[in-house]
């Protein structure tokens, strides 16, 4: 199992970017498929971006173009790099790991978009 915590969450301006952090722990975190999820207030908690174990990605297309997703192995960290951000993009923002039907959770980190 891995043990995870976010970073780098906070209030920016629409237009303004910030870079999310993922700390893994615990475990062989290469093995593992890394996803961003968020969750608006009074919303479901929806899929933003997955990086696979082998490096591929995968985006919800209300991001596309806008956010990256990448992985330091070597620094057991995944990252969530959002640029051009809107209004809509402000919810709470979880890191999860997922192998052989498991998933795991991080807490979460709020990300406020807002002039």
């Amino acid at each position: 199992q891995v043990q995870l915590v976010e970073s780098g969450g906070g209030l920016v301006q629409p237009g303004g970017s910030l870079r999310l952090s993922c700390a893994a722990s615990g475990s062989i975190f290469s093995i593992y498929h890394m996803n961003w999820y968020r969750q608006a207030p009074g919303k479901q908690r929806d899929l933003v971006a997955r990086i696979t174990s082998g490096g591929s990605t995968n985006y919800a297309d209300s991001v596309k173009g806008r956010f990256t997703i990448s992985r330091d192995n070597a620094k057991k960290t995944v990252y969530l790099q959002m640029n051009s951000l809107l209004p809509e993009d402000t919810a709470v923002y979880y890191c999860n790991a997922e192998w052989g039907g498991r998933m795991y959770w991080g807490q979460g980190t709020q990300v406020t978009v807002s002039s």
